[in-house]
C-alpha cells in the first residue's frame, strides 16, 4: 500500500474505554465484527483469475478482526476471467507469502491464493469496511442470509445512512410521522372511550331501571307548600265550615245513632235532622263534638217529623262559630256544592258534587205505619256522597253558605253494608232546602213547634190516577173537605183531582203535600182541578196546623 496515500479516519473518535463494538474486546465477550457478510459466488458467476497479482501484505498496525483483506491498490479492481480449472492443493498453497495474508484467513484460498476470490467486491477495500476507490459493490443474493442490526451498521462507512437506527435496526420516524400517530392513537382511544362508556352507562342504566337503583331507595317527595287555598275551593269551604260542623251521638229507647248538625247562633243552637235525635225525645242522651274534639252534652228545643228537622241546644260552651245561611231560591242545577259530616261515625268528613235537580219530591220515614212520621221534602237532589251519619250536615255553596241539610239517600237494593246493614250512596242524596228549614227552626226556637201549610182538604192516597184526587171522606169519618177551610171557601168539593199547583204538573198525593209544605201558611196558590172530566182553576190562601 503506497504510504503517501492518507486512509480514511473513522466517523467515530477512538473509544478511550475500549468499550466494544469500537474499542477493544472487553473482558465479557469477545468484539462482534465489523464487516458485511461474506457471500459465496453463485455458480457460474465470474471470479478472479489465478494469474490476478496477490495482494500487497497489510501494514503492521492494520487489525482484521476477522475483516476481508485490503486490495493491492486503491482503486484497482480484478478484471473478470474466464472460469479455470481449480489448481492443486500444493500449487495453491505456495501461490502466495505468508505474510500476504492477514491473520484468521486460511490459507490455500481458491483463485490462486487470492482471498478476494470468495468474497464480495464490497469485501475488498480498506480492512475497515470501506470499499476502495473505484470497486463496484456487489450485493448478495436473494439466498443470502440477513445479518443483525450490527452486521448491517459499519460505523466506518463513508455514506450516511438515509434514517437514523433504532437498536433494532428500525428507522426512527421523524416529528411529524410521530405527531399523526399520537393522533390517531388519542382519536381511537377516545372513541374506544365512548364506547365502552356508552354500555357501561347503558348496562347501569338498565340495571337501576329494574332493580330501582344501587343501595338504599330514596322517593322523591315534593317540599312544604303554603297551605291556604282558595276561597271558592273544596279545601278553602272546608276550612271556613268545619268549626262549626258538629257530631251527634244519640242514645236512647233501646237504640244508638249518630248523626250531624251545624251551630245556628252563638247561644249555641244546633240544626240537624229530627231522625237523628227522636230515640232520645223520651228521656235520651245527645252529646255534641265539635271538629275540635270538644264535647258537650245537648237537649232538644223542639222537633218535627213532617219536615224531618229538630233543634237541640248545648250550654256551657263558649267560642261558637255560627255558619252562614245562604238561599235555596238562588241555587241552579249544575252547581257546585259540598257535603259535611260523618259517615258511619266518621267525623268531619268532606265531600263534593253539583245540584242534580230542584224540588224533587221525596217521602221519608213512614215506620210506625199511621203516616205521623212520614216527612215530605220539596228537595234539592245531589250527586255529592251521602251516608249514614251525614244525616243532619249541611250542604253548602261555593261561598261556603249553607243551601240545604242533608236528610235522605236513595240506595241499590244490593247496597247494603255487611256489617251495619245500612245502604251506601250511589250518588243519590237529597237536602231539605235552607229556605224552608230557617223558618222551621226559628218556630221551633221561638215556639218549640213548627206550624204546617194546610188547603184543608183530605186525600184518597190510593187514588192509581195521574194527579192527586179528593176524598170521599176525611179522617176519623169527617167530611174530605174541611168545614171553613181554604179549600172550602176556594170552591173544591169531594172527587175533584187537583192535577197541577202554581202551573207545575202534580201526578200523585204525596207530591201535592210537597208542593204546598214548600210554601209558608198565608202563601196564595193557584190549582189546576178536574171535576166531571172539565178543568177549572182554583185560587186559594194556605191555612196553617200544628199538627203533622
Amino acid at each position: 500500500m503506497d504510504p503517501s496515500v492518507e486512509r480514511p479516519r473513522p466517523l467515530h473518535d477512538p473509544d478511550p474505554y475500549s468499550t466494544p463494538p469500537y474499542g477493544e474486546p472487553g473482558p465479557w465477550a469477545p468484539a462482534p465484527p465489523v464487516q458485511h457478510p461474506a457471500v459465496t459466488p453463485a455458480h457460474g458467476t465470474p471470479a478472479l483469475s489465478s494469474g490476478t497479482p496477490a495482494p500487497a501484505a497489510a501494514p503492521a498496525d492494520a487489525r482484521s478482526y476477522g475483516s476481508a483483506p485490503l486490495a493491492a491498490q486503491r482503486g484497482a479492481t480484478a478484471p473478470p476471467h474466464p472460469p479455470q480449472p481449480p489448481a492443486p492443493a500444493a500449487a495453491a498453497q505456495g501461490a502466495a507469502p505468508a505474510d500476504a495474508m492477514p491473520a484468521g484467513v486460511p490459507q490455500g484460498a481458491p483463485g490462486g491464493g487470492d482471498p478476494s476470490h470468495d468474497l464480495p467486491a464490497q469485501a475488498v477495500g480498506d480492512g475497515h469496511g470501506m470499499p476502495a476507490p473505484g470497486a463496484t459493490e456487489t450485493h448478495p443474493g436473494p439466498g443470502a442470509a440477513s445479518a443483525g442490526p450490527w452486521g448491517r451498521y459499519d460505523p466506518w462507512a463513508g455514506g450516511r445512512v438515509a434514517a437514523p437506527l433504532q437498536q433494532t435496526g428500525v428507522g426512527v420516524l421523524s416529528v411529524e410521522q410521530r405527531h399523526r400517530r399520537v393522533t390517531r392513537a388519542l382519536v381511537g382511544g377516545a372513541v374506544v372511550l365512548a364506547l365502552v362508556s356508552g354500555a357501561l352507562g347503558g348496562l347501569a342504566g338498565a340495571y337501576i331501571e329494574r332493580n330501582g337503583g344501587v343501595g338504599a331507595v330514596e322517593l322523591p317527595q315534593a317540599g312544604k307548600e303554603p297551605t291556604g287555598r282558595a276561597p271558592d275551593s273544596v279545601a278553602g269551604i272546608a276550612a271556613r265550615a268545619l268549626p262549626s260542623v258538629v257530631t251527634l251521638h244519640v242514645s236512647g229507647s233501646g237504640e244508638q245513632g249518630t248523626g250531624t248538625g251545624f251551630v245556628l247562633d252563638r247561644l249555641g243552637h244546633v240544626l240537624t235532622n229530627n231522625h237523628v235525635v227522636e230515640n232520645a225525645a223520651t228521656g235520651g242522651d245527645i252529646s255534641v263534638t265539635f271538629s275540635g274534639g270538644q264535647s258537650a252534652k245537648a237537649r232538644i228545643i223542639g222537633r218535627d217529623t213532617g219536615y224531618d228537622l229538630a233543634v237541640v241546644q248545648v250550654r256551657g260552651v263558649r267560642g261558637l262559630t255560627p255558619i252562614p245561611l245562604g238561599n235555596s231560591d238562588n241555587v241552579q242545577v249544575g252547581d257546585p256544592v259540598v257535603a259535611i259530616g260523618a259517615p258511619f261515625d266518621l267525623a268531619n268528613t268532606v265531600t263534593s258534587g253539583i245540584i242534580s235537580a230542584k224540588e224533587r219530591p221525596i217521602t221519608a220515614g213512614g215506620e210506625k205505619g199511621d203516616g205521623s212520621d212520614v216527612s215530605y221534602v220539596d228537595a234539592l237532589q245531589t250527586d255529592a256522597p251521602i251516608n249514614p251519619g251525614n244525616s243532619g250536615g249541611p250542604l253548602l255553596d261555593a261561598r261556603g253558605r249553607v243551601v240545604g241539610i242533608n236528610s235522605a239517600i236513595r240506595s241499590a237494593d244490593n247496597g247494603s253494608d255487611l256489617q251495619t246493614g245500612q245502604a251506601g250512596s250511589i250518588g243519590l242524596g237529597f237536602a231539605i232546602p235552607v229556605n224552608q228549614a230557617r223558618r222551621v227552626a226559628e218556630e221551633l226556637i221561638n215556639h218549640g213547634k213548627a206550624s204546617h201549610p194546610v188547603i184543608g182538604v183530605t186525600l184518597d192516597m190510593n187514588y192509581p190516577g195521574d194527579g192527586a184526587r179528593v176524598g170521599t171522606k176525611g179522617r176519623d169519618g169527617g167530611p174530605p173537605v174541611t168545614p171553613g177551610g181554604p179549600g172550602a171557601e176556594a170552591g173544591i168539593r169531594a172527587g175533584d183531582v187537583i192535577t197541577a199547583v202554581d202551573g207545575q204538573r202534580v201526578h200523585s198525593g204525596e207530591e201535592l203535600i210537597v208542593k204546598t209544605r214548600a210554601h209558608r201558611p198565608g202563601d196564595r196558590l193557584e190549582l189546576a182541578v178536574e171535576r166531571d172530566g172539565r178543568a177549572r182553576k182554583v185560587s186559594l190562601v194556605l191555612g196553617s196546623s200544628n199538627s203533622n
